[in-house]
């Protein structure tokens, strides 16, 4: 089974067993001796949780089953965020794994002690919980999901050759949002191409946002954003009658509206950060002396094969059709 079908399968068993925001582990007996450690994940969405389930097995497997998780989803609110970082100090957890930047800034928030391990982050700089991407200084280290924009914008232009404005559509209470939209205007600005900023303060406003980004511009480039990803249905409504094709940061985004993506595996991103968790967990690694990581193996050119054929976008060979 692919990993990212995995992913959804196994956390779907997750949330089954949640109570409160949700939860999972180990008995208290079962539990005795192991490495306690708390996940706590934004919303629910494909690329989180196939990081989660990524984190999870690789820690699982370094550790020879020594450690024993209490999975917490927030559902996309930030105050249960807080509420389930707090409680992980309280419990007295190892080690926190925050999952999206959210869930990061709670747990930093929530904590300058506990050793905190991130991913599906962008850049923790400008998330505000590091001192540098180089040398955090804090208790805070972990995995950015940063893309390789540079080419991203150079697949937008390969397949739409004739590209006159690129909408950039994020959602502005979003840090990470405004880090990969100016990444992607510099590129931009590198080739040329015309571009406007389209931002909404939140879901409700995504509709409005997107409607007008279509009537002005013949392109949208959605980056990793997690209002958009959990839009996507309504960016699709818009989007493709209008007939506007959407590059998109990653595949779960794609996969709901857009035309292409060059994405990570955001299942091989959590089993970085596994790594990084294991060698503070077990070897004794400061996370104010770890570097942020990246992933620099499977980045693929993936390809939305319906909306592809009804806005007949001709899909260059070598990409891959998201199954």
């Amino acid at each position: 089974m692919k990993k990212w079908m995995k992913a959804i399968a196994t956390m779907m068993v997750l949330s089954m067993t949640m109570t409160g925001c949700g939860g999972s582990g180990d008995s208290a007996d079962d539990a005795a001796g192991k490495y306690k450690v708390g996940i706590v994940q934004q919303l629910e969405h494909p690329a989180l949780d196939a990081a989660s389930l990524g984190f999870q097995e690789k820690l699982t497997e370094l550790t020879d089953g020594n450690v024993v998780f209490d999975y917490q989803n927030a559902q996309g609110e930030q105050t249960n965020c807080t509420t389930i970082a707090t409680k992980f100090v309280s419990d007295g957890v190892d080690l926190i794994m925050a999952n999206a930047t959210t869930a990061l800034q709670s747990a930093a928030a929530a904590t300058a002690d506990i050793p905190i391990v991130g991913t599906s982050v962008t850049d923790y700089v400008t998330a505000g919980v590091v001192d540098s991407n180089e040398a955090p200084g804090r208790n805070v280290t972990g995995a950015s999901d940063l893309a390789p924009i540079d080419e991203q914008i150079a697949m937008l232009m390969e397949l739409i050759p004739d590209v006159q404005k690129v909408g950039i559509v994020y959602c502005s209470a979003e840090p990470n949002s405004i880090y990969q939209s100016k990444l992607a205007q510099e590129e931009l600005n590198k080739a040329g191409v015309a571009w406007a900023e389209y931002t909404a303060a939140d879901s409700n406003e995504v509709q409005a946002v997107v409607t007008k980004a279509v009537s002005e511009c013949d392109v949208l480039y959605v980056p990793t954003d997690n209002t958009m990803a959990n839009n996507t249905e309504i960016i699709k409504n818009v989007a493709v009658p209008a007939g506007v094709p959407v590059i998109a940061g990653e595949e779960g985004i794609c996969a709901g509206c857009g035309v292409a993506t060059l994405s990570i595996s955001y299942y091989d991103l959590g089993a970085k950060a596994a790594e990084m968790a294991y060698e503070i967990l077990v070897n004794g690694a400061d996370p104010a002396e770890m570097p942020i990581e990246y992933v620099s193996e499977g980045i693929t050119e993936k390809y939305n094969a319906e909306i592809a054929e009804t806005l007949k976008i001709a899909i260059p060979e070598g990409m891959v059709a998201i199954g």
